[in-house]
């Protein structure tokens, strides 16, 4: 059986709730991805061009700090990797946190949560923040919050 981690970006815990779930249906160990600088409600304001996010999202190459994690990735085969939609593509904090550990060879299945759309360009745009030994796929959106059950329902069919 596999070890799993589930590491997870949230502002607004609404990743975070599902990051919890997964975790719980998989057997896995929790990882919070911590910015540097917390986001304020005015950092997350996407009507703002000058807010923080929109500043980040607009730059794709800029890579916000993050505080380190307390889990050994090393130890893990599979990764969920979970985030909200922003721009169509993952936060570039997510990028930040696949480039700052090794994860050849690992398995990395993204899920992530949006007011309405889908995944966008995050598979490719994260794709080239990890080797070309990573196996790094689409998993599925929430479009709010789903239960534990339909986690561990989901879960199940990706043979982990």
């Amino acid at each position: 059986m596999s070890k799993v981690l589930v590491a997870y970006f949230s502002t607004r815990g609404i990743t975070a709730d599902a990051a919890k779930k997964i975790a719980a249906a998989a057997g896995g160990t929790l990882c919070e991805i911590k910015p540097e600088t917390e986001y304020s409600d005015a950092d997350l304001d996407w009507r703002d061009k000058s807010s923080r996010s929109s500043v980040e999202m607009q730059h794709k190459e800029l890579r916000p700090a993050i505080l380190p994690t307390d889990v050994n990735i090393a130890e893990f085969d599979v990764l969920f990797l979970g985030f909200p939609i922003w721009w169509y593509t993952a936060p570039t904090i997510v990028n930040t946190f696949l480039e700052s550990y090794n994860f050849d060879g690992k398995r990395i299945i993204l899920f992530a949560t949006s007011g309405s759309s889908g995944f966008g360009s995050a598979l490719a745009d994260l794709k080239k923040s990890v080797s070309n030994t990573a196996k790094i796929e689409e998993g599925t959106v929430v479009h709010g919050t789903q239960s534990a059950e339909e986690w561990e329902k989901w879960v199940k069919t990706l043979s982990i």
